[in-house]
């Protein structure tokens, strides 16, 4: 039994696979995921678990060298939770972003349902 961080074990062992210049999405329940790409669905019910509670236990474990969000999160809560957390945003269009989709390397589904709640993190490397 781990004492402290991640529990899913689908989620631990994704993160950690992750590597330096990979990507990885913690998504809301409405983002349409390519088929190909490798989802950790963690929605219960449509609000649960939220967004931020998600996104923040996984940036306790990642190193991150910046994220994308969309532009139309921008002065939204979306904005927010990631900014709070993460130095480096770019935004691109929500179309843009959902065409980065086929290159991450998994996406975490939450029951967020607050519009644009999607991020693409960039992994670092902690040396």
């Amino acid at each position: 039994m781990k004492k402290s961080g991640l529990l899913n074990p689908q989620l631990c062992a994704a993160v950690a696979r992750l590597g330096h210049t990979q990507s990885f999405v913690v998504a809301d329940a409405g983002l349409p995921i390519p088929r190909e790409v490798p989802v950790i669905d963690l929605a219960l019910v449509l609000g649960v678990p939220r967004f931020q509670e998600v996104f923040d236990a996984i940036l306790d474990e990642v190193v991150v060298d910046g994220a994308t969000i969309a532009t139309e999160a921008i002065n939204h809560e979306p904005e927010q939770w990631v900014r709070s957390r993460i130095e480096e945003v770019d935004a691109v269009s929500h179309e843009d972003l959902k065409r980065l989709l086929p290159s991450v390397s998994f996406v975490v589904r939450t029951g967020e349902t607050t519009p644009y709640s999607n991020v693409v993190v960039h992994c670092g490397v902690p040396f």
